[in-house]
């Protein structure tokens, strides 16, 4: 079988994690070998620029630098080869969350940010050159103050999570410009539903592209 990657994006306190475990689930149940990971993270390495992107204090363009050296390394070390061996590649953020959070959030400069994109991203290969992307990228679209309010007393919050409320108006209206750059991978999942509604919709989405009975 084919490869294939999704992504899942929103702000924090969407409710991602939830509905990543149950699509691996769901994939699994029907043979298939899934692979989870995040980002920042997902190799030893990236676990160790986390870690500073989340709670040391450095400019936008830092944070970028760190996230896409964390990419880097996660691509070569764990998604291209699982990808290779026809794994089904589920991810808690990629690129679209940079664009959204460093760019949307922190304002950095999104000419740059693609250009970074363009260098980290391509696969060289027998074929023409690609820069990798998911297959489908599912965006938790979630207000702001809904999710300052999942995400009050909930843990002692990282260095993005104790930003204002328009921190995060600035990140989603960022991820809304990455969809309407690449509106064929996006789906839009209404995340202040009800988590079986919010379920219901994310295995609609991924069973209407043909990837699951």
């Amino acid at each position: 079988m084919d490869g294939l990657f999704i992504s899942f994006e929103g702000i924090d306190g969407a409710g991602k994690s939830t509905h990543i475990d149950g699509l691996a689930q769901a994939f699994r149940a029907q043979g298939r070998v899934v692979t989870l990971s995040r980002e920042p993270g997902g190799t030893p390495l990236a676990e160790k620029l986390r870690v500073m992107v989340l709670n040391d204090e450095m400019d936008a363009m830092t944070e970028a630098l760190l996230v896409f050296a964390a990419r880097r390394d996660h691509l070569q070390r764990l998604i291209e080869p699982a990808l290779a061996r026809g794994e089904v590649v589920l991810c808690d953020r990629f690129t679209d969350a940079t664009f959204a959070y460093q760019g949307g959030g922190r304002g950095f400069d999104l000419k740059t940010l693609s250009i970074l994109e363009q260098w980290v991203q391509t696969v060289r290969g027998a074929g023409p050159d690609l820069i990798r992307q998911p297959d489908l990228t599912v965006w938790f679209d979630l207000p702001a103050e809904i999710a300052a309010q999942r995400l009050a007393g909930a843990r002692t919050p990282d260095k993005f999570e104790a930003q204002p409320v328009e921190f995060f108006r600035r990140v989603s209206q960022g991820y809304l410009e990455r969809m309407m750059a690449f509106p064929g991978r996006f789906a839009r999942i209404k995340a202040d539903n009800t988590r079986d509604a919010v379920w219901q919709d994310v295995l609609n989405t991924v069973q209407g592209r043909g990837w699951l009975a």
